[in-house]
């Protein structure tokens, strides 16, 4: 593993906590830069492959449903550690579902899913992008789901 700072693969372990979950989350820190970060480990089962809307494969990456996430969340009041636990329980309810193949859509959806409870707001921007909003009115039938 190297630093996501300078590149350093001069690390220390600082901190292991164990989960339920079976995830690992490790608190270390570059010994050049001084930099401290999380990184979580988790014990892949099978190889999860999506199936994009154009019809094209590819490998599952939970760093794509983060990156989602924090834009969605930017300038919110959700934490990076509430980001991270979303999208571990979205990758757990996909393998649990015991496929090797799962439509974006489906990954998608379930984001929004665990989002509506997190951050209302941050749900409604996830939504305009995953759902493609062209129109006003598109934004309108989302304030309409968040107020159920």
């Amino acid at each position: 593993m190297k630093c996501p700072y300078c590149g350093s693969e001069n690390l220390k372990t600082l901190e292991t906590r164990d989960s339920p979950d079976n995830t690992v989350r490790r608190r270390k820190e570059c010994v050049d830069c001084g930099k401290r970060f999380t990184s979580y480990e988790y014990v892949e089962t099978i190889e999860l492959m999506v199936r994009k809307k154009d019809g094209r494969l590819e490998r599952f990456d939970l760093n794509k449903i983060i990156r989602g996430l924090q834009k969605a969340c930017e300038k919110r009041p959700v934490t990076m550690e509430q980001i991270h636990k979303l999208a571990e329980r979205v990758r757990q309810d996909l393998t649990q579902r015991g496929k090797e193949e799962i439509a974006s859509q489906e990954i998608g959806d379930l984001v929004m899913k665990y989002l509506k409870g997190l951050d209302r707001v941050a749900y409604i921007r996830f939504a305009s992008v995953y759902r493609q909003f062209e129109e006003p009115e598109d934004f309108r039938k989302v304030l309409l789901e968040v107020k159920k």
